[in-house]
């Protein structure tokens, strides 16, 4: 019995021992320690959001600077666009300044062939009126009679002095030959023009239509000074000669030239429809020519169909 009532006291102390141990709390020790572990892995997360932080500013700023350089890459590429653009524009203004002088001064050597050809031309005719002259006079000679040849005589010194009158004042003088003739005037005025001497060549053509308004170069000397005008830039005034040619000589070669030359006027003074009216006109008054030719090459710079209708 009393054995029995040991064993059982050391099983209640046993208990008593493992009840005391659970109950027991943990040690300061092991919570300081797990403390220790979530603060360093606090530290740690920190310090990787700082790190990625820092990564980020310093891509940004990287960002930035790659920014900054190309908008300073596109600013240049612009300015350098402008001073491109405007240095084609300078040359096309140029180029066409060049390619107006290059015209005209054709024009003028085409007037002086045209010229020469209309002087060849009277040249044969007046040698082929000596030679019958003188075919009359031989018939004359060889039939032996004297007397019709004084009268033949009377009569050529007139012819003589008509085709004098002819060659040296061409007609609307009235009374007295001028000081000099017109071929010579005219010959004047077209070299003073297509060597720049405006202001000489304007005098020189205005006197040859003074004298001289019914010759055949004087639908010529009218066009040239409209031509000066538009060279020196006034331009209403070019106009108002393109228009006396083509009004008082409509038969004239130089009609469809004044007819392209006031359309180039008219643009120049901003009056773009009525240019482009008149270029149409000369396509089709003058199919085929130069100046139609010139008038669609115009009609394409301005973006308008050569064969549109106005």
């Amino acid at each position: 019995m009393r054995t029995r009532w040991i064993v059982l006291g050391f099983v209640v102390l046993f208990l008593g021992a493992m009840c005391g141990a659970i109950l027991t709390p943990s040690p300061a020790g092991a919570v300081s320690k797990e403390m220790i572990q979530l603060q360093t892995s606090v530290d740690q997360l920190v310090q990787s959001q700082q790190s990625l932080r820092s990564a980020v500013d310093a891509n940004n700023a990287t960002l930035r600077t790659l920014i900054q350089q190309s908008t300073d890459s596109v600013n240049q590429l612009h300015g350098q666009m402008a001073l491109v653009e405007k240095t084609v524009q300078e040359v096309q203004a140029n180029t066409g300044a060049r390619i107006d002088t290059m015209t005209t001064q054709t024009q003028g050597l085409s007037d002086n062939v045209q010229d020469i050809q209309a002087r060849v031309g009277k040249l044969s005719q007046q040698m082929n009126d000596i030679q019958s002259l003188l075919q009359s006079i031989d018939g004359k000679i060889s039939g032996g009679s004297g007397a019709p040849l004084v009268a033949s005589g009377g009569g050529a010194a007139p012819a003589a002095e008509g085709a004098a009158g002819d060659n040296g004042a061409g007609g609307g003088n009235g009374g007295g030959q001028p000081a000099i003739s017109a071929d010579t005037l005219y010959q004047n005025g077209l070299r003073d023009f297509t060597g720049g001497k405006y202001d000489l060549a304007r005098q020189e053509f205005q006197d040859y239509l003074a004298n001289f308004p019914t010759n055949d170069l004087a639908s010529n000397a009218q066009f040239y000074i409209g031509e000066i005008d538009y060279a020196q830039g006034n331009y209403k005034a070019a106009i108002g000669s393109y228009v006396r040619v083509m009004s008082q000589y409509p038969r004239s070669f130089k009609v469809a030239a004044s007819l392209l030359k006031k359309a180039q006027a008219e643009i120049k003074l901003g009056q773009k429809q009525s240019g482009i009216r008149d270029l149409h006109e000369v396509v089709r008054k003058y199919p085929g020519t130069d100046e139609a030719r010139q008038a669609q090459a115009r009609l394409r710079e301005l973006g308008v169909p050569p064969n549109a209708t106005r």
